[in-house]
Parts: structure tokens; sequence; C-alpha cells
């Protein structure tokens, strides 16, 4: 947990950079040209804020890695705890997932468009398929990590499939479901924002490749530090649900 003093060193930090940053740009030592300065991205920062520019393109982001997050990482967890739980299945999809999972996400794209078309179905495909694998791998792993005692006891206990599932295999691998949680939100936020750059026309990194294209530096700036704030406010919101549904795991000072 993050102490007041740390937090403060932390934020003087911060302001002792920007601060030398602005006089360095003002004085010329630092062209404007590349970097800009931390007064005229705040600028930007208020008036896409305070005249809405951004909000469009907040919510159609947010959007994309929510529903991508959702369904990928649902189908994940699925097959997960199926290939964790069955030999069979494992040998089945093993070397399927061994093949596809190196692939760059970004890659299977332009497929998705042939499939489903340049409309959002493709993106958000995109976006699942990215969330799928970190999931559906550590549901494995915490599946397969676990005692087989507890198993074999339910099953001689008489417990049904339905209740193998939600009552021994489900907790049991939580942890690293929450974990495969984190590296999938954070692989479905990477995918977003780069499927946005190439084939959307909202969005935050629509919005990003748009200032590269018109040059316009202080706004490619303030967008990249909104994309750094939605990063934290994910891992923020990933990490107090790891948390809440894990308090044993979190350490303490």
């Amino acid at each position: 947990m993050r102490t007041p003093q740390w937090s403060a060193r932390f934020a003087a930090v911060w302001l002792v950079l920007l601060l030398t940053v602005e006089g360095l740009v003002r004085v010329g030592v630092i062209d404007n040209l590349f970097v800009p300065a931390p007064s005229s991205v705040g600028l930007v920062l208020w008036k896409l804020f305070s005249t809405g520019a951004i909000t469009e393109h907040l919510a159609e982001t947010l959007s994309r890695i929510t529903v991508g997050l959702i369904v990928g990482s649902g189908i994940g967890v699925t097959m997960g705890l199926g290939m964790g739980a069955s030999r069979r299945l494992r040998r089945m999809f093993d070397p399927i997932v061994a093949a596809l999972h190196p692939i760059p996400r970004l890659a299977f794209f332009p497929l998705l468009i042939v499939i489903f078309g340049v409309g959002e179905a493709s993106k958000l495909g995109a976006v699942a398929l990215g969330a799928f694998f970190p999931m559906l791998l550590n549901t494995v792993a915490g599946v397969r990590g676990m005692n087989p005692v507890y198993l074999d006891l339910a099953r001689n206990h008489g417990a049904t499939r339905a209740q193998l599932f939600g009552r021994i295999l489900l907790p049991g691998s939580l942890p690293m479901m929450l974990t495969g949680l984190r590296l999938s939100s954070n692989v479905a936020f990477h995918a977003t924002i780069g499927i946005e750059m190439v084939g959307s026309r909202t969005g935050i990194g629509s919005l990003l490749w748009l200032s590269w294209q018109t040059f316009r530096i202080d706004q490619l700036y303030a967008v990249l530090v909104i994309i750094a704030a939605l990063g934290i406010g994910l891992a923020a919101l990933i990490g107090a649900l790891t948390a809440r549904a894990t308090p044993w795991q979190v350490n303490h000072p």
C-alpha cells in the first residue's frame, strides 16, 4: 500500500520533471516541434475534455475493451477449465493453441475483416482473441496446479460434473484465473488501441493516429497521456478485483 509520504515524493518527482521540461522548451534547449511544453499538452487536454471532443472516442475505446475482455476471457475460462480437467481435451487443443498463440493479435485482424466485414464485429473479435489466450493458459495452469486429491474426494462423494466445476475447479484455480484476467486486460487494451489506429475512425487509437497524420504533436502527447491514464485505471480496477476476490494473496508492507 502506498503511504502518503511515498505518494508525495512521487508527485514531487513528476512535478520537478515537468517543470524542467517546460523550462528547457521555453529557452529553446528542447525543440518544441518534437517535445511540446507540458503546459501546451495540458491546454490541449483541457480543450479535449471541456469541448467534449474526447467523449465519443473514450466511450468507443472503453466499450471495445469491456466487450472484448468479457467475451475473450469468458471463452478462455470455459475452455481452460475443460482442458485443465480433461487430458483428452488437452491433447486435442494443445497443438492448436501452441500454433496460434505466438502469432501477433493484429495479424488476425485482416482475416477477421474477411470473415466479419469491416464493421464493429471484426474489431471486437480481434480484442476478444487477444484476451482469450492469457485467460486460457492461466486457467489451465490453475486447474492442473491443484492437488488431485480434492478432485478424487469430490468424485468419491458422488459430486456431479457441475458441482466439480463450480465448487472445486473454479475456486481452486481462481488465483491463476485472476492473474490471467490481469494479463488479458493488458492485451485487450493494447489490441484495442492498435486496431483503432489501423482500422477505425473512432476511439482513442484513431485520434492518436490522426494526431500523427496531421502532425499535431501537442495533441499526440495529450492522447498518449490519456492512454496512460486509462492503462493505470484499468490496472487499478483489476488489482482491486483481485484483492477483493483473493484477499489472502494481497501483500502488505
